[in-house]
Formats: C-alpha cells, sequence, structure tokens
C-alpha cells in the first residue's frame, strides 16, 4: 500500500515542505533510501547523509530543514513519525478472520465478534476472548482467563487459568503468563510446594516480548499496568506490580513481590532484589543488580563497563585485597590525622625565653 505525502502529513500531524502528490510505499534508513521511500533523521550527527540520500522524503526537525535536499516533513520528534508511518505502512501479515478446524474451543467459553483462532490452539472452559482478538496456532487459553478486544497472542503463547490481559495487547511468541511462581517451604531438606492461588492482571495497551514469562501470584495477583512494554526472555515472579508507562529491556529478572513506579526504564539484563519497591521515574542501566529500595527518582547503575582482557584479568586480581588496602588507607589517615594535629599542639605551645 502506498501513501500520498499530503496524506501522511496529515497523518503525522507534520509540516509539510514538498510537493503532495508524492507516492510513498516504504521505509529505509537514510544511506539505504530510494525512490518511493521515506527517511527520517533523529540525530544530527548523521546531518551528512542529508545531501546524498535518495529517499522522496524525510522526517526531521525543523533546525535540520535547511541541510534537507529533498522533501521534508518537520516533527518535533522525528522519531515518534517514524513510528507512526512504520504503523502506517506496516507489512505484518493479518491472520484470516476464522477459526481453524483443528482449534479445540470448550463449549462454554465465550468468543466475541470477529475473534481468528489459529490452528491446534485450545480455549478452555470457562475462557472469554474480545471482538476482533487473534490466538495465533498452538496457543493456549486456560480455565476462566479472559482476552481483551482487538489483542494478538502469536503462536505459541501459554496463557495459565484465572489470568486477565486487556485490550489492544501484543503476545509475541512464547510467551507465558501464570505459570506458577516460585514458591516452596523446606522441610529439613525437602522443598514442599505453595500452591500459587493468585492470578495474573495485565491491563491494555501492553506488550510483551518473546519468551517472556510472568509468573502468577502466590495469593494476591501479579500486576502490569497500562501501557508497559517487557522485551523478550524477562522473568516477572510472583506478585510484582509494575506501573503504568513502565519499559523493560530484554533479559531482565524481577524477583517475587518487587514494585516497580509508573514510567520506568529497565535496562537489560537488569536484576531486582524481591520485596523491594522503586519509585516512578526511575531509569536503571543494563546489568544493574538492585538490591534494596529506590526512593529517590533519578539512573542508577551498578554493572562494569567492557575493558580489554589484560586490564581485566588485573583489576580482578585486586578485588581480593580490597579489604586489606581499604583498612590500611584508614590507618593512614588516621596516621596523618594524628601528626597533624600533633604538629599543630607544637606550634601552639609557649616558647622557652
Amino acid at each position: 500500500m502506498a501513501y500520498t505525502l499530503g496524506q501522511i502529513a496529515e497523518h503525522l500531524k507534520a509540516e509539510l515542505h514538498g510537493d503532495p502528490s508524492v507516492e510513498i510505499s516504504g521505509i529505509a534508513n537514510l544511506a539505504s533510501a530510494g525512490s518511493g521511500k521515506i527517511s527520517f533523521l533523529n540525530d544530527s550527527k548523521y546531518r551528512a547523509d542529508l545531501s546524498t540520500t535518495g529517499a522522496s522524503a524525510v522526517i526531521l526537525r525543523a533546525s535540520d530543514l535547511e541541510h534537507c535536499k529533498t522533501a521534508a516533513l518537520v516533527m518535533r520528534d522525528p522519531y515518534v513519525g517514524f513510528a507512526l508511518v512504520a504503523q502506517l505502512l506496516d507489512t505484518t501479515p493479518k491472520q484470516k478472520v476464522e477459526i481453524h478446524p483443528s482449534a479445540v474451543v470448550a463449549a462454554d467459553a465465550v468468543l466475541g465478534e470477529g475473534v481468528s483462532i489459529g490452528a491446534n490452539a485450545v480455549i478452555d472452559s470457562g475462557a472469554r476472548i474480545g471482538d476482533d482478538a487473534v490466538i495465533g496456532p498452538g496457543c493456549y487459553i486456560g480455565c476462566n482467563s479472559s482476552v481483551g478486544c482487538r489483542t494478538r497472542l502469536w503462536a505459541n503463547c501459554s496463557v495459565y487459568h484465572d489470568v486477565h490481559i486487556g485490550d489492544d495487547c501484543l503476545l509475541q511468541a512464547g510467551a507465558v503468563i501464570g505459570s506458577d511462581g516460585f514458591g516452596y517451604a523446606n522441610d529439613m531438606g525437602r522443598w514442599i510446594k505453595i500452591p500459587q492461588l493468585g492470578g495474573v492482571v495485565i491491563g491494555n495497551r501492553v506488550e510483551i516480548g518473546a519468551n517472556t514469562c510472568i509468573d502468577r501470584g502466590a495469593i494476591d495477583n501479579t500486576v502490569i499496568e497500562d501501557n508497559v512494554i517487557i522485551d523478550n526472555q524477562c522473568q516477572i515472579a510472583h506478585n510484582v506490580k509494575i506501573g503504568s508507562g513502565s519499559a523493560m529491556a530484554g533479559a531482565a529478572v524481577v524477583a517475587g513481590s518487587t514494585t516497580i513506579g509508573r514510567y520506568c526504564i529497565i535496562g537489560g539484563r537488569s536484576v531486582f532484589n524481591g520485596h523491594i519497591s522503586i519509585c516512578d521515574g526511575t531509569t536503571i542501566a543494563g546489568a544493574t543488580s538492585v538490591m534494596r529500595n529506590i526512593k529517590k527518582p533519578g539512573t542508577y547503575s551498578s554493572g562494569v563497563p567492557e575493558m580489554t582482557d589484560v586490564k581485566w584479568r588485573k583489576v580482578m586480581a585486586c578485588l581480593p585485597m580490597l579489604d586489606e588496602i581499604y583498612r590500611n588507607s584508614r590507618k593512614a589517615a588516621k596516621f596523618a590525622a594524628k601528626q597533624k594535629d600533633s604538629g599543630r599542639k607544637e606550634d601552639e605551645a609557649p616558647q622557652e625565653q
């Protein structure tokens, strides 16, 4: 499908500089774009590419307009413009509005209008599927669970019992929602499983990455609020709560009963201790270990940056000596303070006549 620049400008609410009748059929980066493609410039350090790009149009800021040699759509945030155009020109295939003959749907399950259910999917007893929802091939929707309107599950997602997913959500392939939390009691070396009696409640416009697991609550529900995005291969343990507008990058792990506030940014491979609270508006850098409550918004990090292997080995060799170095430095500081104090007293002592 192609759109004219005029139509795209209207869709983006952007200021158009150029011929509104030019047709755009796809998106490309500045360096490789050709005729009929639209690109964007979000970082001025790539401004030089504006003079050589073959794109028919570029989304950019007003400050970059004078350097553009082609049609332009001026916006405050070109990256948002890119996202909106990508949605408009999205080529992701749509599933047919049908229930595949191999799908198994319980007699008491409730299906809304326009529901699509793929091959070998199973909709269990008491489940409810909202209007225009898409359940991909091989998915399982458990007893008394619900999937909201226009929500889409890609292939092989597993939604256990008593899980409630809101409207306009997207679950990538292999996501598991509502599996048992890691709850056990130890009786003199024997692990006794604690049944997980809570569920999972997911709000509206939530996106969950491939092979991400969100455990059900032990007693109360695990809760993911509206407009949260979670990347691939994340682990959300039982009774976790993630506030609206937060984002979590790949392979992050959140231990049980932790609360992450609203509009938080969680870097990839971050790890959160259990039973802690993270305030609204917190940013956690990648590979950070969060061990205690964070009460003040800001950026927090604890990952070790890369270095050459030789330097790394030297640093690691020094680690066991850090405690001794610290103690010696304290002793040296105390000795220096005594010497300074002793010298001061000598200076202040009365001189003999």
